[in-house]
């Protein structure tokens, strides 16, 4: 499955080039003019990293960034005219993911593109037949999960609860979305037992990814040790 990119860029010319050269990778992507049409994709669709300009109309760069990081931590580069080092400061401040000047070298932003997304830590194999989050693998032929190469037991619905948090990482999903997804749409329980699922698979992974977001749902976090 490959990679989901969002572009906001307002010049037409270079936001065709990117569009296109991202493509020609397999990547699918999506395209802005504005920050103000990227905000409203965002919040429709899930992508595994942004392309961001940052002189644009409606909204800028910065700002469009700023609201991304209220609710997500899904990568970002920005990719602008602005060169001066309180610029790019101010990107990594917002935490950007890298920031890349213009002009620039399409080949070189394929490659930065790649190691973001490497160093992202969400993963999908080129034959789909696993997801792999930081140490944590499930194979999709035969619902066995690894952890660090070691093999964990896990149920049913406790493999497609970490499958729904892998591959939407590193968006929050809420009890309600996992009841509906995983469940099915005529379970009317408690959402409490997506609660109960939860505490048992960190028990059984034992490490520290899964994420309660208060009030919400649960994401996944990166190790930082």
């Amino acid at each position: 499955m490959s990679a989901s990119i969002l572009v906001v860029e307002d010049d037409a010319n270079i936001q065709e080039l990117i569009v296109e050269f991202l493509r020609a990778e397999n990547y699918n992507v999506d395209y802005a003019s504005d920050g103000l049409e990227g905000i409203q994709l965002f919040k429709k669709n899930n992508y595994d990293l942004i392309i961001l300009d940052i002189m644009m109309p409606n909204l800028d760069g910065y700002s469009v960034c700023k609201m991304i990081r209220q609710t997500s931590k899904v990568p970002v580069i920005f990719l602008t005219a602005l060169n001066q080092e309180n610029d790019e400061v101010k990107g990594f401040d917002l935490e950007c993911d890298d920031y890349i000047t213009k002009p620039f070298s399409f080949n070189l932003l394929i490659k930065r593109v790649e190691a973001v997304l490497r160093r992202s830590g969400n993963s999908i194999s080129e034959n789909s037949d696993c997801v792999i989050f930081e140490k944590l693998k499930l194979d999709l032929n035969t619902y066995t999960a690894d952890v660090d190469g070691k093999h964990v037991e896990l149920t049913l619905k406790e493999f497609n609860i970490l499958k729904s948090l892998i591959e939407k990482y590193p968006q929050v999903i809420t009890r309600e979305s996992l009841l509906d997804s995983i469940w099915g749409y005529d379970y009317y329980g408690d959402t409490r037992i997506v609660d109960a699922h939860i505490k048992n698979i960190r028990k059984k992974i034992e490490l520290p990814y899964i994420k309660t977001v208060k009030g919400i749902g649960y994401t996944l976090e990166k190790d930082i040790d």
